[in-house]
Protein backbone atom coordinates (compact mmCIF):
# COMPACT_ATOMS: atom_id res chain seq x y z
CA UNK A 1 0.00 0.00 0.00
CA UNK A 2 1.25 3.47 -0.89
CA UNK A 3 1.83 6.24 1.62
CA UNK A 4 4.19 9.23 1.70
CA UNK A 5 7.02 7.20 3.24
CA UNK A 6 6.80 4.66 0.44
CA UNK A 7 6.83 7.48 -2.12
CA UNK A 8 10.02 8.85 -0.55
CA UNK A 9 11.53 5.35 -0.41
CA UNK A 10 10.80 4.69 -4.07
CA UNK A 11 12.22 8.00 -5.28
CA UNK A 12 15.29 7.60 -3.07
CA UNK A 13 15.95 4.14 -4.52
CA UNK A 14 15.52 5.35 -8.09
CA UNK A 15 18.08 8.09 -7.54
CA UNK A 16 20.55 5.79 -5.77
CA UNK A 17 20.22 3.09 -8.44
CA UNK A 18 20.24 5.65 -11.28
CA UNK A 19 17.02 4.37 -12.81
CA UNK A 20 13.72 5.93 -13.74
CA UNK A 21 10.21 4.57 -13.48
CA UNK A 22 6.56 5.21 -14.08
CA UNK A 23 4.33 7.82 -12.53
CA UNK A 24 3.50 7.14 -8.90
CA UNK A 25 0.17 8.89 -9.40
CA UNK A 26 -0.77 6.13 -11.87
CA UNK A 27 -0.48 3.60 -9.04
CA UNK A 28 -1.65 5.83 -6.20
CA UNK A 29 -4.26 8.38 -7.27
CA UNK A 30 -4.27 9.55 -3.66
CA UNK A 31 -0.92 11.28 -4.18
CA UNK A 32 -2.19 14.85 -4.15
CA UNK A 33 -0.11 18.02 -3.79
CA UNK A 34 -0.28 18.08 0.00
CA UNK A 35 1.02 14.51 0.27
CA UNK A 36 3.59 15.19 -2.46
CA UNK A 37 5.08 18.11 -0.54
CA UNK A 38 5.21 15.94 2.59
CA UNK A 39 7.14 13.31 0.63
CA UNK A 40 9.46 16.06 -0.64
CA UNK A 41 10.13 17.12 2.95
CA UNK A 42 11.04 13.54 3.85
CA UNK A 43 13.50 13.34 0.94
CA UNK A 44 15.27 16.51 2.05
CA UNK A 45 15.35 15.39 5.68
CA UNK A 46 17.01 12.15 4.60
CA UNK A 47 19.66 14.02 2.62
CA UNK A 48 20.44 15.99 5.76
CA UNK A 49 20.62 12.93 7.98
CA UNK A 50 22.32 10.48 5.62
CA UNK A 51 24.60 12.78 3.62
CA UNK A 52 25.15 15.61 6.11
CA UNK A 53 23.75 18.07 3.58
CA UNK A 54 22.04 21.32 4.48
CA UNK A 55 19.47 23.37 2.65
CA UNK A 56 21.14 26.28 0.84
CA UNK A 57 18.15 27.56 -1.06
CA UNK A 58 14.84 27.23 -2.81
CA UNK A 59 14.15 26.37 -6.41
CA UNK A 60 11.11 26.98 -8.50
CA UNK A 61 10.09 24.59 -11.20
CA UNK A 62 8.01 25.05 -14.33
CA UNK A 63 7.91 28.84 -14.10
CA UNK A 64 8.37 29.51 -17.82
CA UNK A 65 5.79 28.91 -20.51
CA UNK A 66 8.37 26.88 -22.46
CA UNK A 67 8.79 24.43 -19.58
CA UNK A 68 5.06 24.27 -18.87
CA UNK A 69 4.26 23.51 -22.49
CA UNK A 70 6.91 20.81 -22.68
CA UNK A 71 5.73 19.08 -19.52
CA UNK A 72 2.01 19.57 -20.11
CA UNK A 73 1.73 21.31 -16.73
CA UNK A 74 0.30 24.76 -16.00
CA UNK A 75 1.36 25.52 -12.41
CA UNK A 76 4.82 26.33 -10.99
CA UNK A 77 6.10 24.50 -7.92
CA UNK A 78 8.65 24.91 -5.13
CA UNK A 79 11.47 22.62 -4.03
CA UNK A 80 14.83 22.74 -2.25
CA UNK A 81 18.51 22.81 -3.19
CA UNK A 82 21.14 21.48 -0.82
CA UNK A 83 24.85 21.92 -0.23
CA UNK A 84 25.53 18.58 -1.91
CA UNK A 85 23.96 19.82 -5.15
CA UNK A 86 26.24 22.83 -5.56
CA UNK A 87 29.08 22.52 -8.05
CA UNK A 88 32.14 24.74 -8.13
CA UNK A 89 32.63 26.65 -11.40
CA UNK A 90 34.77 24.67 -13.81
CA UNK A 91 34.03 21.33 -12.15
CA UNK A 92 32.75 18.78 -14.69
CA UNK A 93 29.72 16.71 -13.85
CA UNK A 94 29.88 12.93 -14.16
CA UNK A 95 26.89 12.11 -16.31
CA UNK A 96 26.99 8.44 -15.34
CA UNK A 97 26.16 9.38 -11.75
CA UNK A 98 22.72 10.55 -12.88
CA UNK A 99 19.85 9.11 -14.94
CA UNK A 100 19.19 11.49 -17.85
CA UNK A 101 20.47 14.94 -16.80
CA UNK A 102 19.33 18.09 -18.53
CA UNK A 103 20.55 21.64 -18.02
CA UNK A 104 18.63 24.92 -18.01
CA UNK A 105 19.70 28.56 -17.50
CA UNK A 106 18.48 30.39 -14.42
CA UNK A 107 18.43 33.82 -12.84
CA UNK A 108 19.45 33.27 -9.22
CA UNK A 109 18.82 35.50 -6.21
CA UNK A 110 20.96 35.66 -3.09
CA UNK A 111 18.77 36.84 -0.24
CA UNK A 112 19.76 39.77 1.93
CA UNK A 113 16.77 39.43 4.26
CA UNK A 114 14.33 36.77 5.39
CA UNK A 115 11.21 36.57 3.24
CA UNK A 116 7.98 34.88 4.24
CA UNK A 117 4.41 34.81 3.02
CA UNK A 118 1.53 35.25 2.78
CA UNK A 119 0.92 38.48 0.94
CA UNK A 120 4.41 38.99 -0.51
CA UNK A 121 4.41 41.19 -3.62
CA UNK A 122 7.09 41.39 -6.28
CA UNK A 123 8.22 44.73 -4.87
CA UNK A 124 8.54 43.34 -1.34
CA UNK A 125 10.30 40.25 -2.65
CA UNK A 126 12.88 42.23 -4.62
CA UNK A 127 13.54 44.48 -1.61
CA UNK A 128 14.77 41.37 0.22
CA UNK A 129 17.26 40.43 -2.52
CA UNK A 130 20.93 41.26 -2.01
CA UNK A 131 22.47 40.04 -5.25
CA UNK A 132 21.51 38.57 -8.61
CA UNK A 133 23.63 35.92 -10.37
CA UNK A 134 23.57 33.71 -13.43
CA UNK A 135 23.14 29.99 -12.91
CA UNK A 136 22.75 26.64 -14.58
CA UNK A 137 20.58 24.00 -12.97
CA UNK A 138 20.84 20.28 -13.65
CA UNK A 139 17.51 18.50 -13.50
CA UNK A 140 17.33 14.70 -13.46
CA UNK A 141 13.82 13.35 -13.16
CA UNK A 142 13.32 9.99 -11.53
CA UNK A 143 10.41 9.46 -13.94
CA UNK A 144 10.74 7.86 -17.38
CA UNK A 145 11.10 10.40 -20.20
CA UNK A 146 10.47 13.25 -17.73
CA UNK A 147 6.80 12.25 -17.86
CA UNK A 148 4.93 13.04 -14.66
CA UNK A 149 1.88 14.64 -13.13
CA UNK A 150 2.36 17.67 -10.89
CA UNK A 151 2.28 15.67 -7.60
CA UNK A 152 4.91 13.26 -9.00
CA UNK A 153 7.43 15.99 -9.74
CA UNK A 154 6.71 17.80 -6.49
CA UNK A 155 7.44 14.63 -4.52
CA UNK A 156 10.63 14.24 -6.60
CA UNK A 157 11.83 17.64 -5.34
CA UNK A 158 11.24 19.14 -8.79
CA UNK A 159 13.88 16.87 -10.38
CA UNK A 160 16.68 18.72 -8.55
CA UNK A 161 20.15 17.27 -9.10
CA UNK A 162 22.86 19.97 -9.21
CA UNK A 163 23.55 23.62 -9.93
CA UNK A 164 26.45 25.97 -10.66
CA UNK A 165 26.59 29.75 -10.31
CA UNK A 166 28.38 32.36 -12.39
CA UNK A 167 31.07 34.59 -10.90
CA UNK A 168 29.39 37.94 -11.63
CA UNK A 169 27.37 39.44 -8.77
CA UNK A 170 25.01 42.35 -9.47
CA UNK A 171 22.75 44.34 -7.14
CA UNK A 172 19.09 43.98 -8.20
CA UNK A 173 18.61 47.72 -8.76
CA UNK A 174 21.49 47.81 -11.22
CA UNK A 175 19.77 45.90 -14.03
CA UNK A 176 16.42 45.45 -15.73
CA UNK A 177 15.69 41.83 -14.81
CA UNK A 178 12.71 41.41 -17.09
CA UNK A 179 14.75 42.59 -20.08
CA UNK A 180 17.98 40.75 -19.18
CA UNK A 181 18.81 38.58 -22.22
CA UNK A 182 20.17 35.05 -22.03
CA UNK A 183 21.62 32.86 -24.77
CA UNK A 184 21.87 29.12 -24.13
CA UNK A 185 24.56 27.26 -26.10
CA UNK A 186 25.86 23.73 -26.46
CA UNK A 187 29.51 23.65 -27.53
CA UNK A 188 29.21 27.32 -28.53
CA UNK A 189 26.24 26.65 -30.80
CA UNK A 190 23.17 28.67 -29.83
CA UNK A 191 20.17 26.48 -29.03
CA UNK A 192 17.80 28.93 -27.30
CA UNK A 193 17.35 32.55 -26.31
CA UNK A 194 15.23 34.14 -23.60
CA UNK A 195 14.89 37.12 -21.30
CA UNK A 196 14.06 37.40 -17.63
CA UNK A 197 10.46 38.06 -18.61
CA UNK A 198 10.18 34.39 -19.61
CA UNK A 199 10.00 33.56 -15.89
CA UNK A 200 6.54 34.65 -14.73
CA UNK A 201 6.92 37.97 -16.55
CA UNK A 202 9.68 38.97 -14.08
CA UNK A 203 11.89 36.78 -11.85
CA UNK A 204 10.68 38.79 -8.87
CA UNK A 205 7.20 37.40 -9.44
CA UNK A 206 8.65 33.90 -9.12
CA UNK A 207 10.35 34.90 -5.88
CA UNK A 208 7.09 36.25 -4.48
CA UNK A 209 5.29 33.10 -5.58
CA UNK A 210 7.86 30.97 -3.75
CA UNK A 211 7.63 33.03 -0.56
CA UNK A 212 3.85 32.83 -0.51
CA UNK A 213 3.69 29.12 -1.38
CA UNK A 214 6.27 28.25 1.26
CA UNK A 215 4.48 30.43 3.80
CA UNK A 216 1.35 28.32 3.37
CA UNK A 217 3.42 25.31 4.44
CA UNK A 218 5.06 27.04 7.41
CA UNK A 219 8.38 27.76 5.70
CA UNK A 220 10.22 30.97 4.82
CA UNK A 221 13.12 31.94 2.58
CA UNK A 222 16.03 32.74 4.87
CA UNK A 223 18.65 35.47 4.63
CA UNK A 224 21.82 34.26 2.91
CA UNK A 225 20.11 31.49 0.97
CA UNK A 226 19.68 31.22 -2.79
CA UNK A 227 16.55 31.19 -4.92
CA UNK A 228 16.72 29.55 -8.33
CA UNK A 229 13.83 31.25 -10.08
CA UNK A 230 13.22 28.64 -12.78
CA UNK A 231 14.45 27.70 -16.22
CA UNK A 232 14.42 30.56 -18.71
CA UNK A 233 14.34 28.11 -21.63
CA UNK A 234 13.62 24.47 -22.21
CA UNK A 235 16.35 22.22 -20.80
CA UNK A 236 19.00 20.52 -22.94
CA UNK A 237 20.64 17.16 -22.33
CA UNK A 238 24.10 17.09 -20.75
CA UNK A 239 26.34 14.46 -22.37
CA UNK A 240 29.97 13.47 -21.78
CA UNK A 241 32.50 15.74 -23.47
CA UNK A 242 30.01 18.49 -24.26
CA UNK A 243 29.59 21.89 -22.62
CA UNK A 244 26.37 23.79 -21.94
CA UNK A 245 26.76 27.55 -21.46
CA UNK A 246 24.47 30.46 -20.63
CA UNK A 247 25.55 33.97 -21.56
CA UNK A 248 23.75 36.96 -20.05
CA UNK A 249 24.21 40.64 -20.87
CA UNK A 250 24.85 41.95 -17.35
CA UNK A 251 25.13 38.74 -15.33
CA UNK A 252 28.04 37.27 -17.28
CA UNK A 253 28.39 33.66 -18.34
CA UNK A 254 28.26 30.28 -16.68
CA UNK A 255 29.02 26.86 -18.13
CA UNK A 256 29.00 23.17 -17.27
CA UNK A 257 30.77 20.28 -18.98
CA UNK A 258 29.68 16.66 -18.84
CA UNK A 259 32.24 13.92 -18.30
Amino acid sequence: MWDIDRVADELTRRAAERRDGGRITAEWPGLDLARAYSAQDILIQRRAEERAERIVGVKLGLTSEAKQRRMGISAPLTAWVTSGMRLEPGTPLGVASLIHPRVEPEIVFEMGEDLGGPGVTRQAAMAAVKYVRAGLEVIDSRFTDFSFALPDVVADNASAAAFVLGDVVVAPDELDLAAEPCTLSVDRKTVAKATGADVQGHPGEALALAANALGERGHRIEKGTLVLTGGLTDAVFLTPGHTVSAAFERLGSVSLTGC
